[in-house]
């Protein structure tokens, strides 16, 4: 998130648009090469981001970023007991046991390392996946996969390890191996093909010869040996293809059965040889291949497209993971190094953990959706008693699917919330800004890309059966009167922000573009200013529906309850209202007026409202678009003087949301909490504000919102403080702590009267965060959704490595020595206007 824009941005947004005119795709001497250079760039993103893990709700799995095209996916289990289906790991999930488990180095472009500590299994599985470019069809990728037992495992432990291959849609995948009774000693071959892939084929390595496979006595081990790998093909009907763990777990039951009416019910095989596939290989969309080890294992999984000058091998793994590793290092040494105090290897060990989940998370995602367009009038929530009328409307049943549609996207939580969130999309990028800027380019036009004609965005994307299968039944829907924080325009900040740090220093050609590892594609954008045009420019048209949609919809009433306002338009409200939440605000359960109102005004609402206006501005400052500039800057000045008007309290000394009533009044609602704090925290509030003062004083109070481990949602004093769902009534949240702890550090580093507050304050919650977020990381394996604020607790959702990744923006900002900042009335009075 960009420093408070002033006069130094309007100069730096002259100079973009300067550039652009001179080398972009408006200058009248440009030629043919812009046109070629941009499509370049985006053929080679698109090949170096076609692979990767992108099966996110499940602990590996990989897929192309293409519909209805190849899924691969892993099981495995301990099977030296008879109720071994129990053990059977697929799908991520919070109460399987694990001490743990993700990805310790991990760059979507090249690949990276994961470990899952599969403590009720009692198995340290590693998965190294990494991707070789070449050819025409996105390159090969492989990944080495390695079972180590656990220092409490048995002796001899038995594992079972499953991998699934799938082709939706119209391609092919069949075993090309000859067959053979027994299943084979040697590698598995499926060879495959699709109109978007060309041809492919998948080797699955038998492994190393240290491998060792368990021998018994039972008849049954003469039939199937388990030093074979065993392969069945299914063809099954498209909308089974995801449901590996059911599909598996009958025809297992299938094989269960036959061994018993072959052997008898007194004389059953060892549970390794029971849980086992039966051995059929062949034609098919479905395939299982399957392995049985004892002890530590180890084999390989080669992808390699018939347009790649080499086939994929174990040897060209070994030595794509050796330079995968080493050039993660230096990149997020070069990056991302945590700085003072945080500057030691136990911290940048964290750092590159929360880093890499982030990104390993992303997914692609590709369905249908369930959408209610019955535009009922009850949705315009205009009424007294509105949330019983809504509810009737929503009782009727008048959701539809829609699409499919496509989204490329990080996501929150891969067991909990494997799927795309528009808020958290926003918080979710900025820890890869500087990493990867293209990447974040292209997630943010994949979910601009889901827009209605109207400018709606569903805030949940759930495309698909797989995706719904995770979510209860009454969330599955999505309004189109529902709006959501607007997070992105942070990300489109960012984007400028990038441009103006560059300062003439684009490279404007192919110069740091097109070599054979995509190492220049990281910031194509920034160094081919034409290409960055062209990126604004294609999006503008989106970014103003969608603004425009949200003052259409999320609109507030001042005029009919006769509030004095600088402006009589320039008010926001929530739809989406009950009495117990605001879930389409993001704070849930966050006390609010009661009961609701249709004259309710939210004040968070109106502070993404001048956040949004102030990013599309900027845009078309950078686009040269004049007119527009002109009308978004009176939009920004009349939504920030209303957002004093109309929300702060001269009492409490806060900013509050306003309701009306019993007499037709309106008057404030002051929860002091987050979103008492809200202008503040995204940059609103200048350092000569009179604001600042009391604000300051309320995030530093231990009886208001301050605690050792970082920001209260709600202040201690306040009646619902821990209260019902307690979900935004205490907890500690990364994403609000990232958002004050860098409000506080652009008030540090700007002449004003409250400079060496904001500085104390910033240094001490900085560390405060920090310092719990990895205490609860080493102790438990995981980072967290939120924080217990009595006790720094991980609390919620585990594996939340969404916006709580923000640890890693927080580590890499400035140390501030306190002593150098002069106080109050010693020479450190502003010169910044009041925004």
């Amino acid at each position: 998130m960009g420093k408070l824009f002033g006069a130094t941005q309007t100069l730096a947004v002259g100079w973009l648009i300067c550039i652009f005119w001179t080398f972009g795709a408006w200058a009248t001497d440009s030629t043919g090469d812009t046109t070629i250079l941009i499509n370049e760039i985006g053929r080679e993103s698109n090949h170096s981001l076609l692979w990767g893990p992108y099966r996110s709700n499940l602990y590996f799995g990989v897929r192309p970023r293409i519909p209805k095209s190849l899924l691969v996916g892993l099981l495995w289990a301990r099977v030296d007991h008879q109720t071994a289906q129990n053990n059977f790991r697929y799908t991520c999930e919070q109460n399987e046991g694990m001490a743990g488990y993700g990805w310790d180095e991990y760059d979507i472009r090249t690949g990276g390392r994961q470990i899952i500590h599969d403590a009720g299994n009692n198995l340290d599985l590693q998965t190294e996946f990494v991707k070789v470019p070449g050819g025409t069809k996105g390159g090969n990728w492989g990944v080495r996969i390695k079972g180590t037992p656990r220092k409490d495992a048995p002796p001899k432990l038995k594992t079972t390890v499953i991998l699934n291959a799938a082709m939706e849609g119209l391609g092919t995948l069949d075993v090309a191996n000859e067959k053979d009774q027994l299943g084979y000693s040697d590698t598995v071959t499926l060879s495959g093909s699709s109109s978007e892939l060309g041809q492919f084929k998948i080797d699955i390595t038998q492994g190393p010869a240290k491998n060792s496979h368990p021998i018994h006595s039972h008849p049954s081990h003469a039939d199937k040996p388990m030093d074979r790998t065993i392969v069945h093909s299914f063809q099954l009907p498209q909308e089974a293809l995801w449901q590996t763990k059911a599909v598996l777990f009958t025809h297992m039951k299938q094989v269960m059965e036959a061994y018993v009416e072959k052997h008898g019910k007194d004389n059953p095989p060892p549970p390794w040889q029971a849980y086992t596939i039966s051995n059929n290989p062949g034609q098919g969309n479905f395939h299982l291949i399957q392995k049985v080890f004892e002890g530590p294992f180890e084999f390989d999984v080669l992808f390699s497209s018939e347009s790649a000058p080499e086939p994929m091998t174990s040897e060209t793994l070994t030595k794509s993971i050796t330079s995968s590793t080493a050039s993660f290092a230096q990149r997020f040494a070069e990056v991302l190094t945590p700085d003072k105090p945080f500057d030691n290897s136990k911290y940048e060990l964290f750092s590159r953990s929360l880093f890499s989940n982030l990104v390993g998370g992303i997914g692609y995602f590709y369905g249908d959706s369930l959408v209610d367009r019955s535009y009922a009038i009850e949705y315009e929530e205009e009424n007294e008693g509105f949330w019983d009328e809504t509810a009737d409307a929503r009782a009727r049943g008048n959701q539809r699917l829609e699409g499919p549609s496509e989204l490329f996207t990080s996501i929150p939580s891969r067991p909990f919330f494997p799927r795309g969130f528009l808020w958290d999309e926003g918080f979710h990028l900025l820890p890869v800004v500087e990493w990867d800027l293209d990447l974040i380019l292209e997630i943010v036009k994949s979910w601009f890309n889901l827009m209605d004609d109207d400018g709606w965005i569903a805030r949940e994307q759930i495309l698909g059966a797989e995706a719904r299968s995770k979510v209860p039944e009454e969330f599955q829907v999505q309004y189109p009167h529902y709006a959501n924080p607007p997070t992105l325009f942070l990300i489109l900040q960012a984007f400028i922000d990038r441009l103006q740090a560059n300062n003439g220093t684009a490279k404007t050609g192919r110069e740091s573009f097109g070599r054979q590892d995509f190492s220049g594609i990281y910031t194509a954008h920034l160094d081919n200013p034409e290409a960055a045009a062209q990126y604004l420019q294609s999006l503008y048209p989106l970014l103003k529906r969608h603004y425009f949609w949200f003052r259409k919809t999320q609109w507030g009433d001042i005029k009919s309850y006769d509030r004095k306002a600088y402006s009589t338009k320039e008010a926001y409200r929530w739809r989406g209202r009950t009495p117990r939440h605001i879930l389409t605000s993001g704070l849930d359960d966050y006390p609010r007026a009661q009961p609701p109102h249709p004259g309710e005004l939210h004040v968070d609402l109106i502070s993404w409202m001048a956040l949004m206006t102030r990013s599309i501005k900027n845009v078309a400052h950078v686009l040269g678009e004049r007119d527009d500039v002109l009308e978004f800057a009176k939009y920004e000045q009349a939504i920030i003087r209303n957002m004093d008007d109309l929300h702060w309290d001269a009492k409490e000394q806060v900013y509050c949301d306003a309701t009306i009533d019993d007499y037709e009044e309106s008057v404030h609602v002051c929860h002091k909490g987050y979103i008492s704090i809200f202008p503040f925290m995204l940059g609103l509030v200048g350092p000569d504000s009179p604001r600042l003062k009391p604000l300051l004083d309320l995030i530093e109070d231990p009886e208001e919102l301050w605690s050792n481990y970082g920001i209260r949602s709600l202040s201690r004093r306040n009646e619902f403080y821990g209260t019902d769902e307690n979900y935004w009534r205490s907890p500690i949240w990364i994403n609000m702590n990232y958002l004050i702890i860098q409000s506080l550090l652009n008030i540090a580093q700007a002449p004003g009267p409250h400079r060496k507050q904001a500085t104390s304050v910033y240094s001490r919650l900085r560390k405060n965060v920090v310092e719990n977020v990895y205490n609860q990381w080493k102790e438990t394996g995981f980072a967290w959704e939120q924080y217990n604020p009595e006790t720094g607790v991980g609390q919620r959702t585990q594996h939340f490595t969404g916006w709580t990744s923000l640890v890693v923006n927080i580590m890499k900002m400035p140390e501030l020595d306190e002593t150098k900042i002069p106080s109050a009335g010693e020479g450190d009075s502003g010169g910044h206007d009041e925004l």
